[in-house]
């Protein structure tokens, strides 16, 4: 397992905030020379701390224009019910985020529609057909002031 100390930290702060820094950039900013950098880096690939690099890309760009969080309360507590909503939930593109949370509901996820008349396709026609679903809210994102995901 590799050691997250204060170094691999402040390594995994610089790549969360830019993800395509030169290695050169990153050793200096880590205070590491540029091999030891790339060593270090290399060793939180290899085990796993770093799953991957991924693209931030504005959603309104590409058609985006309506975002919301749902929760979702399943009607039987199976393992079954749950293996099956989740395969369905895999095949929605809609879909960007799905949680199994504690609580009063089973799910919550994140959906990305391009506008109010799509989300409800969506809600109306995919989710909603679901037979283990039991129970939807839908929370509408007015804005997002603070947004970390990348």
């Amino acid at each position: 397992m590799t050691k997250i100390d204060d170094i691999n930290t402040r390594i995994l702060r610089i790549l969360r905030l830019d993800g395509r820094i030169s290695n050169l950039e990153l050793a200096e900013r880590a205070g590491l020379s540029p091999s030891a950098c790339l060593r270090r880096v290399q060793e939180l690939e290899r085990s796993g701390v770093i799953k991957g690099y991924r693209a931030v890309i504005d959603p309104a760009k590409i058609g985006i224009g309506f975002v919301a969080y749902v929760t979702v309360g399943l009607n039987s507590h199976t393992k079954a019910a749950q293996e099956a909503f989740e395969r369905a939930i895999a095949r929605a593109p809609e879909v960007r985020e799905c949680h199994n949370v504690t609580g009063t509901v089973e799910y919550l996820l994140r959906v990305e529609a391009a506008d109010l008349a799509d989300y409800k396709h969506w809600h109306t026609d995919v989710l909603g057909v679901l037979p283990q679903v039991h129970a939807i809210t839908t929370f509408v994102v007015m804005d997002s002031p603070k947004d970390d995901r990348a």
